[in-house]
């Protein structure tokens, strides 16, 4: 086990490698498409694993997915750079639709008011509606785990619309309708499939095997046809990590590396609330032994207040052809230590794939000054494994048991419930699994005792016969005496 994770060498040929005790001191890696940024994440990547550090990274095209396989020592990359020797790390497989690997799930209400608010884009006035339904949830000792369930509270809201405004404030039915509206726009993009039982579990991001750390993929390309919801869950993710990590200070090494692909998702027209929640979660994690690296195109993507928080730098080549780009690449220069002997802005715009600037934690604490580097390329393989290798992969996950595919809704709803009203401190509720008979309804009918009918006697039969026949002779002599 090394003590740093070798990233490149100089054209003099000096190593450059980050130190592990500073890869919680968070990293960006930035470049145009097409430059090779993927590559040098899973170069990263595989460098912690082999450090021992577990992994997380969103498999965005599917091309991380390779780190599982063994590389390749003959291809052109491996000639490249000499002798390979070909290496594996460890793989757990993660898809919220649970279709490339095992599911992540969670409830309405792990999720919380504010990042579901920012799911589902809604305004300030919204917000503060869908707020409301949480604490009145609460107050009613009421959990909400899917999206059937806040669409129930929020329809209840309705229906006692003026209680609730005493109570809470006023929620008008345009809100509760638009937030209605966001809730079927989320559901048509998949969104209802993060939300049920059994709930996801922090701890296992933090496993390793055979002394390398796991590196958990999450299957990311359908998921990123909905941009926000691809962003707002991997900001839970880390939040969740805060919550539930204790404090260790600075450590020899990590106990788990973030890698937060196509990062300019989180920030684009985010919300001032949401941004300072973003730099204070960057800021604190650190000091639960988690670094976060934002993978994005441009320096330029990520706000200012977080860019500072960025110790650890890749940058790749951008492109130059208008004026916005020149910006772009201002930015960029502005971004790293000066070095003499390498022109920035020079390098940024004539780097080939495969090359780029770097500049990481130094033993005392301060970035070292930046170096044109050739990235040293991962000794996994390079490209995505194929569909037949990710259900292997998956079947033989010791965690498939615990993160079912499917699970039957009753069940579903009672282990949330069970498992929420003990949190809280409630008693159980005894299910009956008994089966509801065909007439069990007759009993909620009242117990009354119908008069049985009355059968009348022959003798009685037989006079009221003859009474009327004799009033109907009476009355046809009546009618003849008349003429």
């Amino acid at each position: 086990m090394t003590d740093s994770i070798h990233i490149g060498r100089t054209p003099a040929g000096k190593p450059i490698a980050l130190p592990l005790r500073f890869g919680n001191r968070h990293g960006l890696v930035t470049g145009a498409t097409g430059t090779g940024k993927t590559v040098t994440l899973q170069a990263l990547a595989e460098g912690f694993s082999k450090a021992g550090v577990p992994v997380f990274a969103a498999d965005v095209k599917g091309d991380l997915s390779g780190i599982a396989a063994y590389g390749d020592p003959q291809s052109p990359v491996a000639q490249r750079h000499g002798a390979v020797q070909p290496h594996r790390c460890p793989v757990t497989l993660w898809d919220i639709f649970g279709d490339h690997g095992l599911p992540i799930r969670t409830s309405v209400q792990a999720l919380g008011p504010e990042l579901l608010a920012s799911m589902l884009r809604l305004n300030e006035t919204q917000h503060g509606a869908l707020a409301i339904a949480f604490r009145r949830a609460r107050d009613n000792q009421e959990f909400i785990l899917t999206l059937d369930d806040l669409r129930w509270h929020l329809n209840e809201m309705i229906d006692l619309r003026e209680d609730v405004c005493k109570l809470y404030g006023n929620v008008t039915a345009a809100s509760i309708a638009a937030i209605q509206r966001s809730i079927l726009a989320l559901e048509a993009q998949g969104g209802h499939h993060l939300f049920g039982e059994p709930p996801f579990r922090i701890a296992d991001f933090l496993r390793t095997e055979n002394g390398q750390g796991v590196v958990n993929l999450l299957h990311a390309d359908r998921l990123m046809e909905a941009p926000k919801l691809y962003a707002t869950f991997l900001l839970w993710l880390l939040t969740e990590l805060f919550r539930e990590l204790p404090e260790v200070g600075d450590l020899d090494k990590p106990k788990l590396v973030f890698f937060f692909d196509e990062s300019h998702l989180l920030f684009n027209e985010a919300p001032k609330p949401l941004l300072q929640q973003i730099e204070r979660l960057v800021r604190l994690v650190r000091s639960k032994g988690v670094g976060v690296f934002f993978v994005s195109q441009s320096p330029a993507d990520i706000p200012d207040t977080v860019l500072a928080q960025l110790g650890n730098r890749v940058q790749h080549a951008l492109r130059a052809y208008a004026p916005r780009d020149q910006k772009l690449i201002k930015a960029a220069v502005q971004a790293f230590r000066p070095n003499r002997g390498v022109d920035v802005k020079a390098e940024i715009i004539g780097m080939g794939i495969g090359e780029a600037l770097v500049s990481v934690m130094l033993d005392d604490g301060i970035p070292s000054p930046v170096e044109k580097v050739r990235i040293t390329p991962p000794q996994s393989q390079i490209g995505p494994i194929s569909n037949l290798e990710r259900d292997t992969l998956t079947a033989g996950n010791p965690l498939r048991h615990t993160y079912p595919a499917s699970v039957d809704a009753k069940a579903m709803q009672r282990q949330f419930t069970d498992r929420m009203r003990n949190l809280h401190g409630l008693a159980p509720i005894q299910w009956s699994d008994e089966e509801w008979p065909e007439d069990g309804w007759k009993q909620f009918l009242p117990n009354i005792v119908p008069r049985p009918a009355q059968v009348a006697r022959p003798w009685r039969r037989q006079l009221a016969q003859s009474v009327c026949c004799l009033a109907v002779a009476v009355g046809c002599f009546w009618w003849i005496g008349l003429f």
